[in-house]
């Protein structure tokens, strides 16, 4: 909570799971899965053996060289082959491994057998290429199959994948393509977003000339905007071109369970991007449990995570983690409210959809539209939502809550990061909920609060977020950062315990409430408060759509707030609603939430996972330079 003393109302709100969840629950009883989870090498060991290994590992945790730690040590395994190869002898040959959608209503699906071609197609065209083990290859493509399929094909041959969200502008574009020595790069003509079809061509054309480490672009021709044979250089080459011809079988390369996976390239309240590093088999152990386990996978299930695989979200928990466990996945290319609100509503009634997972920006975004959308289409096939990228705000929680899930539906509330690779704080389906709660920390995780010593505070008290014990899908490194790796993470605080830049407190049953990151953390007079929870005490008011707050200095708080919110429609930032805005806000919070002013505004600068950057209001407010802005939305 913000300060000792001050309980929200919603933090007394207890949502019970229904006996239905119960019964088809994998986790029967979590005080004993957590029990379970202390012994964290057995806990992982157990998970790690629903795979096929190439060769079993020596051990299954080296902490010998902290916080260089070691999974699955020796282990050979090849995560594509987990992911795809090992379902072709099995039932689920001839079951849909990806549903592809966009927003014109155009559908793909595609088997996991026909998935197996097209990767071991590409994978033989790659190593004609000459892309070797550990060498990088990039992806600047939309959420279309030939992205799966690429970052696939990399796995099955040994090659680092490094995914450049197709937002990004050119600028971001060349830094991180030259960062990572990328050999290789898959783009294609355009993709589709609010009806245009945006030229993702022309940017990789401008940003190529300055990444002098590619030797090859692989096109996807993907809108069917026309691209003369004249425009392609010596070095480019049509997508379907490519793999004409290749064999259909493709040998996986074994890889150490420590081998590099991917780097992915992760930026927002600071400034040059970090290049976090992901290896093999830890990763793909944690991603394919916590998918399993707490989104309560089946056989039956049909699996929509909404999350760009520009993003850690999409690599986790649109790609890997779904085909791991061989459950169908969608892939969905588009806005969501194009080409209206409902459109994802719709596609949840015509393939019944039954776990859905995205983000608190995505859901307050709906909000506007009320209940029309959610009441037009049928959405009985769900049976457990999800929440990624931010805290979920009480308000947000029950609309979600209430309007999609029905009153039937627990929400996993979850908490993890490009870095950590998985998710380490969440419900799982058996769990009481708590609106607003990430819940407690997922069995094999320990996290604490602690104080700027590193001490451990009271229940209730806000502290810094850590994380004490090593976990699989851990990143490695920063690349080519080692002492920037060091420095943010593993030094502030004694013993080596992971630094998440998290502000969080525990209450008296141990749930976590994100308070947000500790760079987002105002202090007045004294008393530490939550960016995200004094935004969330905003949306809490009728009038409210969206709110950011940062901290203004002042003489005698130290700080005040300064909110920046956007209105429903039909109101008007006035003098009678600023101040009932005031009352509001202190009733919720109590009097240590001192409002200095409040700015009515009709967009938020996000970056394009929806993350607020509260960096860049703060900068405009003291007049100094914005620094990297290349995740911005816009």
């Amino acid at each position: 909570m913000v300060h000792d003393t001050t309980v929200l109302l919603d933090e007394r709100r207890v949502f019970e799971p229904s006996e239905e969840i119960k019964k088809r629950a994998l986790i029967k009883n979590w005080d004993e899965e957590i029990e379970k989870g202390k012994d964290i090498e057995k806990y992982w060991s157990d998970n790690a053996e629903q795979f096929e290994w190439f060769q079993k590992w020596d051990k299954v945790l080296d902490d010998s060289n902290k916080p260089f730690y070691k999974w699955f040590v020796n282990g050979k395994i090849n995560l594509a082959y987990n992911a795809v190869d090992r379902w072709i002898e099995t039932e689920k040959r001839n079951q849909v491994a990806i549903i592809y959608i966009n927003e014109r209503g155009e559908e793909k699906k595609i088997t996991f057998y026909e998935l197996y071609i097209q990767v071991n197609k590409l994978a033989n065209a790659l190593i004609n290429l000459g892309v070797k083990k550990g060498d990088t290859v990039s992806t600047y493509m939309p959420m279309c199959p030939e992205l799966l399929i690429a970052l696939l094909a990399c796995t099955k041959i040994g090659a680092v994948h490094s995914v450049i969200y197709s937002g990004l502008s050119v600028g971001a574009f060349v830094d991180r393509i030259n960062d990572a020595k990328v050999k290789v790069l898959f783009t294609a003509d355009g993709t589709y977003r609010r009806g245009k079809v945006i030229n993702l061509k022309s940017i990789a054309d401008e940003a190529i000339l300055q990444c002098p480490t590619v030797e090859t672009i692989v096109v996807v021709n993907h809108t069917g905007t026309p691209i003369e044979i004249s425009e392609l250089s010596g070095r480019e080459i049509f997508y379907d071109r490519l793999i004409e011809g290749e064999p259909a079988y493709c040998e996986p390369e074994p890889m150490d369970s420590e081998d590099p996976l991917f780097i992915l390239y992760t930026s927002g309240s600071t400034g040059k991007p970090k290049g976090v590093l992901h290896t093999t088999g830890g990763y793909m152990v944690g991603t394919a449990t916590t998918t399993r386990l707490i989104f309560d996978i089946h056989d039956d299930d049909l699996w929509w995570c909404t999350g760009d695989i520009g993003w850690i979200t999409g690599h986790s928990y649109v790609l890997y983690g779904p085909l791991l466990l061989g459950t169908t996945t969608v892939v969905y290319e588009g806005a969501p409210d194009y080409p209206d609100p409902g459109v994802w509503w719709k596609i949840v009634e015509k393939y019944g959809v039954t776990k859905f997972y995205t983000a608190p920006t995505a859901i307050r975004h709906l909000m506007r539209f009320g209940t029309r959308y959610t009441n037009l289409y049928n959405l009985d096939s769900l049976r457990i939502l999800g929440t990624v990228g931010e805290p979920m705000n009480p308000e947000a929680w029950m609309w979600y809550y209430k309007n999609v899930g029905k009153e039937k539906c627990p929400i996993m509330d979850t908490w993890w990061q490009t870095e950590t690779g998985m998710h380490l704080i969440s419900p799982i389906p058996i769990s009481p909920l708590k609106p607003g709660s990430a819940t407690r920390a997922f069995p094999g995780i320990e996290a604490d609060v602690v104080d700027e010593e590193g001490n451990p505070v009271p229940e209730g008290k806000g502290g810094y977020l850590v994380i004490k014990k090593p976990w699989p899908a851990m990143f490695r490194n920063l690349y080519k950062d080692e002492e920037r790796f060091l420095d943010v993470y593993w030094k502030t605080f004694p013993g080596c315990v992971y630094r998440a830049g998290d502000m969080v407190r525990k209450d008296e049953d141990g749930y976590f409430w994100i308070q947000g990151r500790s760079d987002d953390v105002l202090k007045i007079a004294g008393h530490r408060i939550g960016s995200a929870e004094v935004e969330s005490a905003f949306v809490a008011h009728p009038a409210v759509v969206e709110a950011a707050v940062i901290g203004r200095s002042d003489p005698i708080k130290g700080e005040v707030i300064k909110a920046f919110v956007i209105l429903k429609e039909g109101y008007e930032l006035k003098t009678q609603l600023i101040e009932d805005l005031k009352k509001h806000v202190r009733h919720e919070l109590g009097p240590v939430a001192v409002l200095g002013e409040i700015v009515q505004v009709d967009k938020l600068p996000k970056t394009r996972s929806g993350k607020i950057m509260r960096r860049i209001l703060r900068a405009h407010e003291m007049g100094e330079d914005l620094g990297d802005t290349s995740t911005l939305e816009e």
